[in-house]
């Protein structure tokens, strides 16, 4: 199969000059209380996957101990601690509904894991940090049958707190893959079986004009500064989402929702996640 550099011959594109500069600063500490799950569906989510094994700690209010022991009668007692109590242990702010855990992370599926065999919808996320917006994007994923979700390993945040209530429990229901190249991946996505549409502003064919009902990775960049042109070199095609006159565009949480339903309705019934 020929590769995603050939195909794109003739679309404009030229080489990325060689980085310059300084390196790269070393990856952030994490925010205190970024290790713990909070609020209702995020942590039924967790409690309900074998694969988180047995909760570090599980915190939560007499009410919410109830409805815990209710659901999963074989768990240890819950902490019980009053929702102030309970405020002081996560970030500023954050809304746990009662309930917060300490579990073991999700591990990331490989790539070909994921991938194989080629059949449905996958998203790959390009430098899309806000963990609102990608745990929108697991959320939607999960909701319209998607595949997985791929992001890139040094610029995605971790799968816990803010981006996990956002999720609303779909990070353990839409499997992932973390992935150094994002390049390389789809090169490597390619040569398994899959089509890449690159979703870009400035595209000149709408979105349903490009998909075709086969196995597609939907690509997706940040706001503001959308596909890296590298990324959008290696895709298949690059599409619009079309809207009103005068409206910019999406952000990028909306804009997977749009596309993955659209996706869903050309590749037939909804396939759901990748067994993991």
């Amino acid at each position: 199969m020929a590769r995603h550099s050939r195909r794109n011959e003739g679309k404009g594109w030229v080489p990325l000059p060689a980085r310059t500069g300084p390196a790269r600063p070393p990856k952030s500490a994490p925010s205190p209380g970024s290790d713990w799950l909070w609020g209702w569906r995020p942590v039924l989510a967790a409690l309900a996957n074998p694969a988180r094994g047995a909760p570090r700690r599980l915190v939560a209010t007499a009410e919410r101990t109830r409805q815990l022991q209710a659901q999963f009668p074989e768990l240890p007692a819950p902490e019980v601690q009053e929702g102030t109590a309970i405020a002081r242990l996560l970030p500023a702010g954050a809304v746990h509904q009662g309930v917060a855990l300490k579990t073991a992370p999700i591990e990331p599926m490989t790539l070909a894991e994921l991938a194989t065999p080629a059949s449905g919808v996958l998203v790959m996320l390009d430098q899309v940090t806000d963990p609102q917006n990608v745990g929108a994007v697991f959320r939607s994923a999960a909701a319209f049958g998607a595949r997985g979700v791929i992001v890139q390993d040094r610029r995605a945040p971790p799968l816990a707190g803010a981006l996990a209530k956002a999720a609303a429990g779909a990070i353990d229901q839409a499997p992932h893959a973390r992935v150094v190249n994002l390049a390389r991946a789809l090169d490597e996505l390619a040569d398994l079986g899959w089509r890449a549409v690159g979703l870009a502003g400035g595209a000149s064919d709408p979105l349903a004009a490009v998909l075709d009902g086969r196995p597609t990775v939907l690509v997706l960049g940040s706001e503001g500064e959308g596909l890296r042109r590298l990324v959008a070199e290696h895709c298949d095609a690059l599409a619009r989402i079309p809207t009103s006159e005068g409206f910019e565009t999406l952000n990028v949480a909306a804009a997977a929702a749009v596309a993955l339903y659209a996706a869903s309705q050309r590749s037939g019934p909804l396939s759901g996640p990748a067994s993991g």
